[in-house]
């Protein structure tokens, strides 16, 4: 027996439904765990629910290490990223496409090339370099270090290149500068792709751990990610109190939900315009 289309419908919503279900619950358990007692979250068979949540956990857990530090510092330091980011992307994505120049399929080749390298391989010769300049535990050396996005590149390229010549032609014939074509002609049409790659960028350096732990050392300069490890050490006592570290992972990851919720229909619309508006 054939599906209607209905049936079709219906199943397609069902299988969304399971799998947003299961994308939420790691949060939803998250949150419900930092209400719980030890014992509850050890329970077997788990209980969903806590008999008499414990508020308190939330209060103990920001009292006890500088979460608003922590979470200022993500934040600043991957505001600063993306800005940077977008900036550099966007010029060489320009020049990329509406330059002519011998061997630019080339050098957009070993940029690409460079995407393929795992992270860990540059971290020791960036931390060299970084001790050199003597920009390690500054905020300096992590946001220049993360300066430049591969793949920012690519995808504005593949936008820039779905914006139609003539109008690039018509700015040129007005006397536009190459700046002013960049930032008035071709970014109004391409502000969806802009919009994503920030939001994908930001959320990336807000939850950065490895480089971070790396090269940052004071306490006054811990990133959320990092300062939330250390609360599992030091607090945590090494996931004995495991209420008190599911309410700091909620601190954690509020900014970014938060983030998503007010974002979202920009960050679809970057998706299903595929780069260009109008």
């Amino acid at each position: 027996m054939k599906l209607t289309s209905y049936s079709l419908k219906a199943l397609k919503h069902l299988f969304l439904l399971f799998i947003s279900l299961g994308m939420i619950f790691p949060f939803f358990w998250m949150v419900v765990s930092s209400l719980k007692t030890n014992d509850e979250i050890w329970q077997f068979p788990p209980k969903w629910f806590p008999e008499n949540p414990d508020w308190g956990h939330f209060i103990d857990a920001w009292i006890m290490a500088p979460f608003d530090m922590y979470i200022f510092n993500s934040i600043f330091t991957a505001t600063c990223i993306v800005l940077i980011q977008v900036i550099n992307s966007a010029l060489f994505a320009y020049a990329i496409t509406q330059f002519n120049f011998k061997g630019k399929n080339v050098l957009f080749s070993i940029v690409l090339v460079t995407y393929m390298l795992p992270s860990a391989a540059t971290y020791v010769p960036s931390y060299v370099i970084l001790a050199d300049l003597e920009m390690l535990d500054t905020y300096k050396g992590l946001i220049l270090s993360n300066a430049v996005s591969v793949f920012g590149i690519f995808l504005f390229r593949q936008a820039f290149m779905q914006v139609p010549k003539e109008l690039i032609d018509a700015a040129r014939v007005d006397g536009a500068s190459h700046w002013t074509i960049v930032w008035k002609v071709i970014t109004p049409l391409t502000k969806p792709t802009f919009i994503t790659f920030m939001l994908i960028s930001f959320v990336q350096n807000y939850n950065s751990y490895l480089w971070p732990s790396l090269i940052m050392n004071s306490e006054e300069k811990q990133l959320i990610t990092t300062g939330l490890r250390q609360f599992f050490i030091q607090e945590g006592a090494y996931g004995l109190q495991w209420p008190l570290i599911m309410a700091a992972s909620t601190f954690a990851v509020l900014p970014l939900l938060l983030l998503f919720v007010f974002a979202q229909k920009w960050f679809v619309s970057g998706i299903s315009d595929q780069g260009v508006k109008g």
